[in-house]
């Protein structure tokens, strides 16, 4: 069976990867998701707290409030909890680009301006295959839906002008128009799309006055979010498109593909299932493919995106308000 897919301009064997976590950080844990039979593989993010700190507004906000308010000091991490610092982060390039033949993509995740472009640059010198931009904004009570998402395009618009290598720009659901949004990412020359990074919500710990991180492992309830987003996305679009986020099984991999992904990244699946998991994904991928009798994978590629109906917007109200009224 033909499961091969075209993802930010690589051809790949099929659609499943690894999406960016602490598990692509170790070597040996590298070495048997390669042996698995992953496609590429994400890193984890080099964040931009570890770039420049005398740009971050947010650390400057947390030293502020913490001192005046004692229990505030609990709102953000320290600077010394993000794991990598900038070399660390191009010396781990270095070793697992060297340790595997697969795509090596590199994650940088920020808010802000500063540094990126330079940063995309060692980390292409350094050797990754494309980078991931892992873009969070924490909207300003005064911002603008339309100055939030400026801040994205520029983002990725100063990195893309920085190196030649694939760019991918990984998406919050929270944006008012991400249609336009993607629109926009795409003429400034990105090439792929992630839906989407998840939201963790903090909690508060009513006893002890502090905020409480949870990081909970994603669950098949939210991928249909990033299936009706690619659906309607994907056909309107040049960009590659990859979800990310609630894929467990060749159910969800089949759905997302269905709707017009051309990569999926799995990382709950395999924190609870090991890294061989991957292979099990890819077999039984190749087993549904075969009873339901498809030549390959690019011919179910995208059978169910939005570009296929005369009215996708009717289409989508349809839905809502049947299931509504039901």
């Amino acid at each position: 069976m033909d499961l091969s897919t075209r993802y930010l301009g690589f051809d790949l064997p099929h659609p499943l990867m690894p999406g960016a976590s602490p598990m692509t950080g170790d070597l040996d844990m590298v070495r048997r998701i390669e042996d698995a039979g992953a496609a590429a593989i994400c890193l984890p993010s080099l964040f931009e707290e570890k770039l420049s700190k005398e740009h971050l507004s947010i650390l400057e906000h947390e030293e502020s409030v913490a001192n005046s308010v004692a229990e505030a000091s609990t709102f953000f991490p320290s600077l010394t909890s993000y794991k990598l610092g900038p070399e660390s982060y191009l010396e781990r390039i270095r070793k697992i680009r060297a340790a595997v033949s697969v795509p090596v993509i590199a994650s940088l995740n920020g808010a802000t301006r500063p540094g990126w472009p330079e940063h995309a640059k060692l980390i292409q010198e350094a050797g990754a295959s494309a980078i991931e931009l892992n873009v969070f904004l924490v909207a300003r009570l005064d911002d603008t839906a339309a100055k939030v998402e400026d801040r994205v395009v520029k983002i990725a618009t100063d990195v893309r002008n920085a190196v030649t290598i694939p760019v991918a720009v990984k998406l919050t659901p929270c944006f008012s128009a991400l249609g336009d949004l993607v629109r926009r990412i795409e003429e400034a020359g990105v090439n792929g799309v992630v839906l989407f990074n998840r939201v963790y919500q903090p909690d508060i710990d009513i006893e002890n006055l502090e905020m409480v991180r949870r990081g909970p492992l994603s669950s098949a309830a939210e991928l249909l979010l990033r299936v009706r987003w690619v659906s309607i996305l994907s056909g309107r679009s040049k960009c590659s498109f990859a979800v990310s986020g609630g894929v467990q099984d060749v159910t969800d991999v089949i759905k997302s593909v269905m709707a017009g992904a051309h990569a999926v990244q799995t990382v709950s699946a395999l924190m609870r299932h090991g890294p061989e998991y991957l292979k099990t994904m890819k077999d039984d991928l190749t087993r549904w493919l075969e009873e339901h009798e498809y030549d390959s994978l690019k011919q179910m590629q995208g059978s169910m995106d939005l570009s296929r109906s005369p009215n996708p917007s009717a289409l989508l109200r349809a839905s809502y308000v049947s299931l509504v009224e039901g």
